[in-house]
């Protein structure tokens, strides 16, 4: 009988062991999140104030996230293209995860800086081409229903114009192609401007897009003495980390807008 007993012990253990193996427990979690970046390279905004800026953020953002510093999600794909072209519906090039792993935050602005020179710019703004790429890219590698965050370094102006009020045409912005890629989508706009922000917020007709806007004004406060201190390695800048998860990467609630 204790043998039977030592035996059936044994075999509950290994049953339990082979089930928690099987579920992943003790594991880290496979990453899920699909994060997509995009630059405005429109003349307007690269010769603006906040260009550098934005792409020194950039780097460190992109290096936290890749290491999955203080508790920010690692992406299980990368893409990093440009906004706008020298023509409307112009497709752009987009830049693997792997163009950035293992490198320190100046070699990633170093390759943001050639990806994205301040010399060169485009006279056209298009948010919907960016968009449809996003689209085609998440069905061609079958990333439909994973969590998407698409993060864009722009002031956020669209180049067509409302015919009678002659100002940005907001609706006119399409989010139809990102509707069905996920039941978790964030549009993420920075470096904008609080009038910009509400009508991205507002005006654009949307379903399941969620959408957060983060003004330039408060973007730029990401390398302040009280975000980054001086005396700590990158790696243990906590409240850098809180930052972005507050200013940033801060979870939005789905507003359907008609």
């Amino acid at each position: 009988m204790i043998i039977f007993n030592k035996i059936k012990l044994f075999l509950v253990i290994s049953l339990s062991i082979f089930l928690l193996n099987s579920c992943g427990f003790g594991d880290k979690p496979e990453p899920r999140l699909s994060l997509f970046i995009g630059v405005d390279i429109s003349g307007s905004f690269i010769k603006g104030p906040y260009f550098n800026d934005s792409i020194n953020f950039l780097a460190h953002y992109i290096y936290a996230h890749l290491n999955g510093l203080g508790g920010l999600e690692v992406p299980s794909v990368m893409f990093v293209g440009s906004i706008g072209g020298a023509k409307k519906n112009e497709p752009k090039t987009f830049h693997f995860m792997q163009q950035f792993e293992n490198k320190s935050i100046e070699e990633i602005k170093a390759e943001l800086k050639i990806i994205f020179p301040k010399n060169v710019s485009n006279p056209f703004t298009d948010f919907n081409a960016f968009f449809e790429q996003i689209a085609m890219t998440v069905q061609e590698r079958n990333l439909i229903l994973k969590p998407i965050s698409i993060v864009m370094i722009s002031d956020g102006i669209p180049d067509v114009k409302n015919e009678v009020t002659q100002k940005p045409d907001f609706r006119s912005l399409n989010f139809k192609p990102l509707e069905l890629l996920s039941r978790n989508i964030t549009v993420r706009l920075l470096y904008t401007d609080a009038v910009v922000g509400r009508s991205w917020k507002t005006d654009i007709p949307r379903k399941r897009v969620k959408v957060w806007t983060q003004d330039a004004t408060a973007m730029v406060s990401w390398k302040d003495a009280s975000t980054l201190d001086p005396n700590k390695p990158f790696e243990e800048q906590d409240r850098f980390f809180r930052w972005i998860k507050d200013q940033v990467d801060f979870g939005v609630r789905s507003q359907r807008i008609n």
